[in-house]
């Protein structure tokens, strides 16, 4: 059975995240907890061209606990560095996935050279819940740099027609790159949605979700050649999200005792 289209979220006016990524939010923990669980936000920086610098730009160091951040880079260069001790370049087609468990802090600025070049920036950055047993996680860092593909999906976490993506994950998820027309068969009751990054899909153009229903194995995007979009799949996780800017918990005496230890 088709999963069906339950609306497109178009995402919010651009802001500024620190000095060097300007971001749509396309939805939040705050209003999608239930709707996109295991995933709490996402982000999309559309295509944005930076002039030559010498100085840094970006986010300095600042706090993380409860989930895991997802950095996809398709235009570009980042530089991270975080307390685990983890830390790295990625450049386009490259992931970086931090797991913040039980706090963490990092940093994430434009590599230098990308700095000192200028150039366009374009990348998304995704939030991942963790159950409640797995929020006192040790934190820790993967530099994800080849991503198998098959056929028009780049399998970066979960598996597409028997190819596991190299990411190590708390839940089931998949993260699938779409180019072009593609069928998907995916787990009946699992969240579903596509981001589309270029072309169009059912209405939807670049930076806006298409979410689709829990019900439902089969979806065909049935779109042109110069599509490219992210499939975000996984299996909810049904436990309470209360969350205050870079904590995400179970209870309101979790966040008080995140903002009293990190804050």
């Amino acid at each position: 059975m088709d999963k069906k289209i339950v609306e497109i979220l178009r995402g919010s006016r651009p802001h500024w995240v620190g000095d060097g990524f300007p971001v749509r939010s396309v939805f939040s923990y705050h209003d999608r907890a239930r709707e996109l669980s295991p995933f709490l936000l996402l982000d999309y920086a559309a295509p944005h061209e930076f002039t030559a610098t010498s100085r840094r730009r970006g986010v300095g160091a600042h706090p993380h606990k409860g989930f895991e951040t997802v950095t996809l880079v398709y235009q570009g260069e980042l530089e991270h560095r975080d307390s685990s001790g983890g830390g790295g370049l990625i450049g386009p087609g490259q992931v970086q996935w931090m797991t913040a468990g039980r706090g963490i802090v990092h940093e994430e600025y434009h590599s230098p050279a990308f700095g000192e070049a200028g150039g366009t920036l374009e990348m998304i950055q995704l939030w991942v819940n963790l159950r409640a047993r797995d929020k006192g996680a040790e934190p820790g860092y993967q530099t994800l740099t080849e991503i198998p593909e098959v056929g028009p999906v780049r399998v970066v976490a979960g598996e597409y027609q028997g190819v596991r993506g190299p990411a190590q994950t708390f839940t089931r998820i998949n993260l699938w790159e779409l180019r072009g027309p593609v069928e998907l068969r995916v787990p009946e009751g699992d969240t579903a949605a596509v981001l589309v990054l270029s072309g169009e899909w059912q209405g939807a153009r670049a930076g806006d979700l298409v979410l689709l229903s829990f019900s439902g194995d089969e979806l065909r995007v049935d779109a042109g050649p110069e599509f490219r979009g992210l499939f975000l799949g996984g299996e909810p996780i049904d436990e309470p999200v209360v969350g205050h800017g870079p904590f995400v918990m179970n209870t309101r005496e979790e966040i008080a005792t995140a903002f009293a230890e990190m804050g």
